[in-house]
């Protein structure tokens, strides 16, 4: 019996995969680990083996991609530090491209201070920001969600790493907390928020930069539309919807075009037979 095909192409003229974590390869148990779906492991060690790149881009914007990779390999992945991506990592690359020399006011935790203030963002804690911008944090001073308004009162932009309401969970949404300090600035400073992360433009240039292949030979799959299929879609980059998280239930013909998958699988191990 011939093989059966695939809807889009994933070898000829393919030469890097991007993959979401949560919800695509791996779902979170009650202890907060990363446990892989079936078959996730095994298409990883597939790309790999036909010689082809990847990325994990996940959305984590609490501590730095280093920090996300080794715990991924602590929890069974086979992911280096260089085939992981945060929403930090993009942030850092657009604002030392768009604002090297700025004070940047950042909402983000003690790690990520210390992350960008390495990679060379100059950081302020004080009412010279010309930049802010919103990471995570689990709790926040609304004398600083004023400063921040202030400094968009004087002109600074408004960046945060996301804006969608929540992610993929072990018990369901998690709420974004970072969309909820990016709405408080916002509003009190009278803004509209650009998001670095997924999905941007930023994203886009940090994806292709990592992999070193343009965004139309890189396959995009992921579980969340808004999120991993509407960055693809700004790439223009195949894009692969995973039915086994937060936008499983969506019904994608209705969807706007900048948000619609190319293709969409139940789960990830549907991959195997075709790479």
């Amino acid at each position: 019996m011939a093989k059966q095909s695939f809807p889009i192409e994933l070898h000829d003229g393919i030469g890097a995969f991007m993959f979401d974590v949560d919800g695509t390869l791996a779902h979170r148990g009650a202890d907060g680990r990363a446990h892989a779906q079936p078959g996730a492991i095994e298409v990883l060690n597939k790309i790999r083996a036909s010689g082809r790149k990847l990325v994990l881009f996940t959305n984590a914007s609490h501590v730095s991609s280093a920090t996300v990779a080794q715990r991924l390999r602590d929890d069974g992945f086979p992911v280096s530090d260089e085939e992981l991506l945060t929403p930090i990592d993009s942030a850092t690359s657009y604002l030392l491209r768009r604002y090297r020399d700025e004070p940047v006011q950042i909402f983000a935790t003690n790690a990520v201070h210390e992350f960008m203030t390495a990679a060379g963002v100059r950081v302020t804690r004080g009412d010279d920001a010309r930049v802010v911008f919103v990471a995570h944090l689990q709790q926040v001073d609304l004398d600083e969600i004023e400063l921040a308004a202030r400094a968009i009162e004087r002109g600074a932009p408004l960046l945060t790493s996301s804006y969608v309401r929540g992610y993929a969970g072990a018990n369901g949404t998690i709420l974004s907390r970072g969309a909820m300090i990016t709405a408080a600035i916002a509003k009190s400073g009278g803004t509209r928020p650009r998001v670095v992360g997924k999905p941007s433009h930023a994203a886009v240039a940090e994806l292709t930069r990592r992999l070193g292949v343009p965004a139309p030979q890189i396959v995009v799959i992921g579980d969340d539309v808004r999120m991993d299929i509407a960055l693809g879609k700004l790439g223009g980059s195949p894009t692969i919807l995973v039915r086994s998280g937060i936008s499983g239930g969506v019904e994608i013909d209705g969807l706007p075009a900048a948000q619609r998958p190319d293709v969409a699988i139940d789960a990830i191990s549907e991959l195997l037979e075709f790479l």
